[in-house]
């Protein structure tokens, strides 16, 4: 037999795939995941008691604008590594971006206060446990999306994992600002980036192993 008379007798009986079949799949791994982790801060740590006047302060968002645009550019560069022929993950680059502007805002934000209060700013008072929850609380939504990626068919294993990692880390540091009462800029910068730096890792050490199709 030819070989493409074996690639049509393959491809004869596949079905079409839905139009947008895969974002539901990646959907619908994600948010159980997500439900879990929001349901570990609310009962395991604790909604912060001033999160209604947390919400109208502006430091609040900054937190939530950093995680929530890290997650939706690494969401959507998984999405693209979720495919066969998928190229160069360029929302990937995208992310530096909130990563630079929390940088110059850190940078405003050190200089308009004395360097004695730096020290205090950067540790703020949970620097010890900031890193570790965020990558605990990333735990679920990655599960969710290993589920996902049963269905689907990545080749670039190790940065799909990677990113993968790095959504499940970002979403989770999301939900982690219903917790956290950390305002300073270098402490989200250093802390919150390191949780979801450390869920990428393992993200793209366990790839190749669990993302193989």
């Amino acid at each position: 037999m030819k070989t493409e008379d074996l690639i049509s007798a393959l491809a004869a009986d596949v079905p079409p795939v839905p139009r947008h079949g895969l974002l539901r799949r990646l959907i619908a791994g994600l948010l159980p995941g997500g439900l879990v982790t929001l349901v570990l801060v609310g009962l395991g740590l604790g909604f912060r008691a001033d999160l209604w006047p947390a919400m109208h302060g502006g430091m609040f968002w900054v937190k939530w604008l950093y995680t929530g645009s890290l997650a939706l550019c690494a969401t959507l560069a998984t999405l693209r590594l979720a495919r066969p022929d998928a190229g160069v993950a360029g929302w990937l680059w995208l992310a530096c971006l909130p990563v630079l502007g929390l940088v110059v805002i850190s940078v405003q934000e050190l200089a308009s206060v004395p360097s004695s209060q730096w020290l205090a700013m950067w540790l703020g008072m949970s620097w010890k446990v900031c890193s570790t929850n965020v990558f605990l609380l990333s735990l679920p939504i990655f599960g969710g999306l290993l589920w996902s990626f049963r269905r689907l068919a990545p080749t670039r294993l190790r940065l799909a994992g990677a990113t993968a990692g790095l959504t499940a880390g970002a979403w989770g540091a999301t939900l982690y600002c219903l917790h956290c009462p950390e305002s300073a800029a270098i402490f989200v910068l250093t802390w919150y980036t390191l949780g979801m730096a450390a869920a990428a890792a393992g993200g793209a050490l366990l790839g190749p192993r669990l993302l193989r199709w």
